[in-house]
């Protein structure tokens, strides 16, 4: 019996790869702009077709590659960022795997122009489906442009799921806004079949979410500052009375580079416990920096999921610096974090004589119903007359002879006012000096 296993294709094992790194045109654009990045560029230009299923072309200013430099970063696993495993434990670049360039490569039709700021000319390579077609001297800017053409052309099956062209488009804005937050330093700009989406230039955090969300979330926003010997971190929270129905803009980034991290968030969500109206979302826009050594991005092609070494200490500074800042601003009740002085209290002295407590004078047969004479300068109260006590025990005869026995039919005109009479004299006497004096 012959043997039954033996190696994939590069071609196969291409498309096998681009199958977990590039999953839509939203993949691609976020995978090129992020080489971008780590190539040092300061403008970044992105032109869309048909929501990147017919063009995706990049172009940046950055260092640009040599002629073998582009040629080997169509290669599987062929990187600039690592040479060795202890590398992968601190990682600050935003790509390392070596795995887009071929991946893109093996589903599309890829066209690269780069040149050396150096180097007189630039290089051409033409690859389609992981088959290099041309490589070849070219006049080009010092830098690297990309052009993307025709997603999948040669898996039918990964294209027939794509999305409509509006879905695919919100895929791209998110990755772009993604990329754009923690980057305000580097110009980008977003065009849709020849229309301008974005044009975010060189500005600050705060600047740039304006930016990317509109003006209206400008005076919603509450800043965020807190450094600790474990994370360090800034941004900017939503006020709860801005809190949304959908969510949308929640962002954590770590180091510069996007997660979701559903521990965290969970985290902000407590701190605006009893603030938020029901089922709404506050805005939040965190920017972490920490140790790389303390952190794990190795987990997802994608590069999204991270792991922290203490998890647990960061939830509690995340909810505690939320807690705080919302508090600052007069959102929830809660000491004056930012009084410069301290709190002097009084601590008791040891003492040899007794302590007095004030005598005040009471009297407990005091009526405030009564008349009473003005008290005596030594502060006692007058005792009651003993008319009015002898009033005070006898009170029903006050009413004596004010009930009447009458009949119904009896009861006429002249009656009513004679028994009218009679109740103004009981009045009279109930009321007057002569059972008070």
């Amino acid at each position: 019996m012959s043997d039954i296993i033996q190696l994939l294709p590069d071609a196969v094992a291409n498309q096998i790869a681009a199958g977990e790194v590039i999953q839509r045109p939203a993949s691609v654009v976020k995978e090129l702009v992020e080489n971008a990045l780590d190539a040092g560029a300061t403008e970044i230009t992105i032109h869309i077709k048909d929501a990147g299923k017919t063009l995706v072309q990049i172009t940046d200013n950055g260092c640009g590659m040599s002629p073998t430099d582009a040629r080997m970063a169509f290669e599987r696993h062929a990187t600039s960022k690592i040479s060795s495993a202890n590398d992968l434990f601190c990682i600050r670049t935003m790509g390392f795997r070596g795995e887009a360039l071929a991946s893109v490569a093996a589903i599309a039709d890829v066209e690269l122009r780069t040149k050396r700021v150096e180097d007189e000319v630039g290089t051409l390579i033409h690859i389609i489906g992981s088959e290099v077609k041309t490589q070849e001297p070219a006049a080009c800017n010092s830098g690297t442009n990309f052009s993307i053409k025709n997603l999948f052309f040669n898996v039918p099956a990964r294209r027939k799921f794509l999305k409509a062209n509006s879905t695919e488009l919100k895929n791209i804005i998110w990755e772009i806004q993604r990329i754009a937050l923690p980057n305000p330093d580097i110009k980008i700009t977003l065009f849709h079949n020849n229309s301008q989406l974005y044009q975010l230039p060189v500005t600050n955090n705060r600047k740039r979410i304006v930016d990317v969300f509109g003006k209206n979330l400008n005076h919603s926003l509450i800043s965020v500052n807190e450094k600790t010997s474990v994370i360090n971190i800034q941004g900017f929270i939503g006020q709860p009375k801005y809190a949304r129905k959908t969510m949308g803009e929640q962002f954590f980034f770590v180091n510069g580079r996007y997660m979701r991290h559903p521990y965290f968030h969970k985290a902000v969500m407590m701190a605006y416990e009893q603030l938020l109206p029901p089922d709404t979302f506050p805005s939040y826009f965190l920017f972490l920096e920490t140790d790389p050594a303390s952190i794990d991005i190795n987990v997802h092609p994608t590069k999204t999921e991270i792991k922290f070494e203490n998890d647990r200490e960061i939830w509690q500074i995340i909810h505690a610096t939320v807690r705080q800042s919302l508090g600052k601003h007069n959102v929830v009740p809660s000491i004056d974090f930012d009084q410069s002085g301290n709190i002097d209290i009084p601590v008791p002295q040891k003492s040899t004589e007794n302590i007095v407590f004030p005598d005040i004078p009471i009297n407990p047969e005091y009526n405030p119903f009564n008349e009473q004479k003005p008290t005596s300068s030594g502060g006692s109260y007058s005792k009651p007359f003993p008319s009015e006590k002898r009033n005070l025990e006898h009170w029903e005869d006050l009413y004596e002879g004010a009930q009447l026995k009458l009949k119904p039919e009896e009861q006429n005109q002249s009656d009513f006012s004679q028994n009218s009479d009679l109740y103004s004299q009981s009045a009279v006497q109930f009321t007057g000096k002569k059972y008070f004096s």
